[in-house]
């Protein structure tokens, strides 16, 4: 809109991607700029400080914080901007790029992100909520969790095919967890592969573990991939790519507004990013968060 003067604060993870969320920022400053928006360029040397400035921008009252980067950066983005009227725009520069995917986000091209930000459409959905953090794709709470551990701790090879060597590696020893699972008050005890809380569809560049999750629908979708043999969870682990895991007898799904899960010995990731030892509890906040979509 030619004569607005729209401030917003671009926010970059330089590490993003090998670099690649310090590149994307590169291409699309000047395309912002160029539209008349007043860019605020902030880059933090670590998810603390980036979080720090993002906050402090939100507390300023810019109009929208633009985040470069992957489902980590949506991640801080959200913790900054939820349930204020600062708006969240994606310029996504990540290996997963899920929360991209829900909003038909420009993946591998930073000027036709950047014109979706120019082009200033938006749209209010729900976040996933646990004490004061929140998440916006899904929590893994179980199998899925320990490969993400695991995944974190090598440093070799890089992108998808790190999580598909943590996969084979966690297999050898795995066994079902314990779960307590709290639904809307209803109690249920069982054992289970992974339990995972879907606010969307899916994780990990497009794992669409909770398939059919509504992202504005004020409810959560729990999975519950309950005790299966190795070479099932094997056979069952590439139909998460098309979402036909439905299907399996082993699956079970609830719709809640919140739930508590509990697990001995498991950290929960969101995002993809390290979220919290179980046990936790997880509500739907709905409409906390507006993307510029």
């Amino acid at each position: 809109m030619p004569g607005t003067s729209r401030e917003i604060a671009l926010l970059t993870n330089p590490t993003s991607g090998k670099g690649k969320g310090a590149r994307a920022r590169d291409a699309a400053l000047p395309r912002l700029r160029a539209a008349g928006l007043v860019v605020r360029n902030l880059a933090g040397r670590d998810a603390d400080e980036a979080l720090d400035l993002a906050r402090q921008c939100v507390a300023d009252g810019v109009d929208s914080l633009v985040v470069c980067g992957g489902d980590g950066m949506v991640h801080l983005g959200a913790q900054a901007v939820a349930g204020t009227s600062t708006r969240l725009g994606i310029v996504a520069a990540g290996t997963g790029n899920d929360v991209a995917r829900y909003f038909d986000l420009p993946r591998k091209d930073p000027l036709a992100a950047a014109d979706r930000v120019i082009a200033n459409r938006t749209r209010t959905i729900d976040l996933a909520r646990s004490g004061l953090k929140y998440f916006v794709t899904v929590m893994a709470a179980g199998f899925d969790a320990i490969v993400n551990e695991r995944a974190n701790r090598m440093t070799w090879p890089r992108g998808q095919m790190r999580y598909n060597l943590a996969t084979l590696a966690e297999l050898r020893t795995f066994q079902p967890l314990p779960y307590t699972l709290e639904l809307d008050g209803t109690v249920l005890r069982l054992d289970a592969m992974l339990v995972a809380i879907g606010n969307g569809p899916s994780f990990g560049g497009g794992l669409r573990i909770t398939e059919g999750a509504v992202l504005d629908d004020g409810l959560l979708d729990v999975v519950i991939i309950k005790t299966m043999t190795k070479p099932d969870l094997v056979r069952t682990y590439p139909k998460l790519f098309k979402g036909t895991h439905v299907h399996h007898p082993q699956y079970e799904h609830h719709l809640v507004r919140s739930v508590t899960v509990a697990a001995p010995g498991i950290v929960a990731y969101a995002d993809g990013e390290r979220f919290g030892p179980l046990p936790l509890t997880v509500e739907c906040a709905p409409g906390a968060l507006t993307v510029l979509a």
